[in-house]
């Protein structure tokens, strides 16, 4: 597909703009989300605070989406379940990675998934390399965990390495969806089977945010932050900008993720810490900017998928 495709050709600069300011407010709106959401975790759980988000996101995209599910096949079935589970899987154990580790690292060490993915797919030597630039990152991130002041909690680091690969699965499960089932009633039903799956660990986290309706205003808060408004933002940012600049654009949400942590949470970050963020977000704008579709390429040669808040990308 082109790249000018994603927003017509001869886009004029002002739907340029208006596109970059919604990648960038969807940015924003993640990581305040996240960090909202730790605010919680004393009260609800890490998972109890997962399923109340997903849970209300779920309720919220279905009355707009409003599937229709009746015509339905096994395979779009099995596809909608299969990206339902890496959505459960991918927030909570992201959510429990960021109640013991800042936003930024946490983001950074995720990050890992779609780049690892991205190399794996393409099979390009310059994506290996992009790939060694992040894992010299993660390098940095050790080196400032074992000689700070203020490490990194170990459980936290592993956390984050799993929601990095239940982040390949999400892009997998994902892409099957968008080439199966048109609209948003797949990510629609997805988040229906997330919410079903995460039900055990979020009624207890109900009967406590009834007795104190804060606290379900708090997570409401964090659905509409870190679902609702990314994907609304993220959706009409695609119809405005090349999708190749739209990714390059997402690959600044782990700088994004340090910002709110030391905002909203009062998180610092050393320098080390902050070039190891730097090193993986030159990674991902190196993976994005150079993926490309080749005419004629083969099966091995498709391009890399990046995930961003809610919406699989695949770079031209």
């Amino acid at each position: 597909m082109p790249e000018n495709s994603a927003a017509g050709v001869g886009t004029p600069s002002r739907n340029i703009g208006v596109g970059v300011a919604l990648v960038i407010g969807s940015c924003l709106s993640l990581p305040f989300g996240a960090a909202v959401a730790t605010t919680l975790f004393p009260a609800l759980g890490t998972w109890g605070v997962t399923s109340l988000r997903v849970l209300i996101a779920a309720v919220v995209v279905t009355l707009i989406a409003r599937p229709r599910l009746r015509h339905w096949n096994r395979a779009q079935w099995t596809a909608a379940i299969l990206f339902g589970v890496s959505v459960a899987a991918m927030n909570g154990t992201y959510y429990a990675a960021i109640e013991r580790i800042p936003l930024g690292p946490a983001v950074a060490i995720e990050f890992l998934g779609p780049l690892v993915l991205a190399a794996a797919l393409t099979r390009r030597v310059v994506d290996f390399l992009w790939v060694g630039l992040a894992l010299g990152g993660m390098a940095l991130l050790a080196v400032d965990g074992l000689t700070g002041s203020d490490p990194l909690d170990p459980i936290g680091v592993l956390f984050a390495l799993v929601a990095a690969g239940f982040w390949v699965m999400y892009i997998r499960t994902s892409t099957r969806v968008g080439a199966l089932i048109p609209g948003t009633g797949g990510l629609a039903v997805a988040l229906g089977v997330a919410a079903v799956l995460l039900l055990p660990f979020g009624i207890p986290a109900m009967g406590t945010a009834v007795g104190e309706p804060s606290l379900l205003l708090m997570a409401g808060l964090t659905a509409l932050l870190a679902s609702v408004i990314p994907y609304t933002l993220e959706l009409a940012a695609l119809r405005r900008l090349p999708q190749r600049v739209f990714g390059i654009l997402l690959s600044l949400e782990p700088v994004f993720a340090t910002l709110a942590g030391w905002i909203v949470l009062g998180q610092q970050a050393t320098p080390l810490r902050m070039a190891a963020i730097a090193l993986v977000v030159a990674a991902s704008i190196g993976v994005t900017a150079g993926a490309r579709r080749r005419r004629g390429a083969g099966p091995d040669e498709e391009p890399p998928s990046l995930m961003t808040g809610s919406i699989p990308v695949v770079p031209d």
